[in-house]
């Protein structure tokens, strides 16, 4: 059975195959910014890459898979300018920015485990790579596709007549009805490729360069990792939705120019978790992160079976009824998935070997995994021997990644075992540092707070606390 991926480059699924001679998939996903706590929207977008990652080995390839951690600060609002990510992270931590990466890059490691997605072949951190990132300017630069402003080196998207075509882009009228303040730029779809640390300031993360002092740009630093580890060609690119438009058209304008090639065959983006009608957002001050569902007496993997009944191109809404319904769906596959524990022998009969056939073919057609679930189900009612069930289950497994091998796991919800104490203390702290106007403290209190699993309300009368 063939596998048939949603090309966004050519906005139709196209048969997927490797070129002729090649041993493994080249496949490079953009990672996290570890300025915070990764949310479970962020985690959605991982959980469709692993399942990925996961078709292609079921239908044979060998995948050489690359996830940047992004631990370098950029400007990154589609006009290069607004907060450094990784100094805002500093500022509401107290921590310096070498430790808010190190921190935030620990915790999403918990995250990715807890979620049982597989390891990359190779994480790689922009911090690893700034001489890439210099070197890739540079090319660019030689080749006549820079110019230089006061704030630092630009990449001139008109000299890339394709800029458009990715993302389907009217960069006329983009250029008329433009709010962002441009600076010296000469169009809006221009964008930094290397700014120059401002003067008499030192900025926390900065790097020599033959530009003078200062640090990469938003987008630079995945093509040129990608293609250090991958090479000029890559067979897959992943990413969320949101990066269409400008982060992953700037990565294909910057990595074209200076090979001269295609930078991927295949670029797969998956949909937003929405919380209402709005995205869940870093920027909107209220997320949900892993350990807040384990508090609340969740399996890290209820939320994976969750982000599976959806096609990862499809909007998922997020409440906690629905969550809710996925632990007791997810409870009650494994009564029937645990009595089959240690009983799997050969898929041997025809009726087995369609069932196997019947998930192939759903996971085939780009990634289709409610169906995939929806045919483990039908296996568990079928009157199949229980050792070819329990076969099934395995074999439908290595997709799905929901650790069926093992038996359910739950976590005792921590809502009544707050130390009251301790929050009122926290509280008391966070009201001397309002009242010295300190909101960078002020808000690292929150935080606090919030991993504690209780949500603060400021009033009149005061800061009133719960669970």
């Amino acid at each position: 059975m063939a596998l048939h991926l949603y090309n966004t480059a050519t906005r139709s699924k196209e048969l997927f195959t490797l070129p002729e001679g090649q041993s493994a998939v080249r496949l490079y996903c953009c990672g996290p910014t570890v300025y915070h706590f990764a949310h479970i929207g962020n985690l959605r977008t991982y959980i469709f890459e692993d399942s990925l990652r996961r078709v292609l080995e079921y239908y044979g390839y060998a995948v050489n898979h690359v996830v940047n951690i992004t631990d370098v600060g950029h400007l990154t609002s589609d006009g290069d300018d607004g907060d450094d990510k990784m100094e805002k992270g500093a500022a509401r931590t107290g921590k310096s920015v070498w430790e808010v990466a190190d921190f935030y890059t620990e915790a999403f490691m918990k995250d990715w485990k807890a979620l049982n997605i597989i390891e990359p072949s190779i994480w790689c951190k922009a911090t690893d790579h700034i001489q890439e990132q210099i070197a890739l300017v540079q090319k660019l630069e030689e080749k006549g596709y820079t110019y230089r402003t006061s704030d630092g080196i630009y990449f001139d998207s008109a000299k890339f007549p394709r800029y458009p075509d990715f993302a389907h882009l009217d960069v006329e009228n983009l250029q008329q009805g433009s709010r962002v303040d441009m600076g010296e730029k000469r169009t809006v779809t221009d964008f930094a490729l290397w700014k120059f640390s401002p003067e008499n300031q030192k900025r926390a993360m900065e790097w020599d360069s033959p530009w003078g002092i200062g640090f990469p740009g938003w987008h630079i630093e995945c093509s040129a990792m990608a293609m250090h580890h991958l090479g000029s060609t890559l067979d897959i690119h992943c990413g969320g939705s949101d990066h269409v438009r400008v982060h992953h058209t700037n990565e294909i304008a910057q990595s074209e120019c200076a090979t001269g090639k295609p930078f991927s065959r295949f670029w797969l983006h998956g949909e937003f978790l929405r919380m209402g009608s709005d995205k869940m957002s870093k920027s909107a001050g209220e997320f949900l992160t892993v350990s807040l569902l384990m508090e609340k007496g969740f399996n890290p993997l209820d939320y994976r079976l969750f982000a599976l009944t959806s096609h990862y191109r499809n909007y998922l809404n997020f409440t906690w009824e629905a969550l809710e319904s996925a632990r007791e769906g997810f409870k009650n596959l494994h009564k029937k998935t645990d009595a089959l524990i240690g009983k799997a022998g050969k898929i041997e009969s025809e009726r087995a070997q369609q069932w196997q056939n019947k998930f192939k073919e759903a996971i085939g057609d780009d990634l289709n995994m409610p169906k995939a679930l929806g045919i483990l189900n039908g296996v568990l009612k079928d009157d199949l021997a229980d050792c070819e069930k329990a076969a099934l289950v395995l074999d439908f497994d290595l997709v799905l990644g929901l650790c069926l091998d093992h038996p359910r796991k739950d976590y005792a919800s921590k809502k009544d075992v707050v130390d009251a104490s301790k929050v009122e203390e926290l509280i008391s702290l966070r009201a001397t540092a309002r009242a010295s106007k300190n909101w960078a403290e002020s808000d690292r209190l929150r935080d606090e707070l919030k991993l504690m699993n209780v949500t603060i309300k400021d009033g009149p009368e005061g800061t009133t606390w719960s669970t």
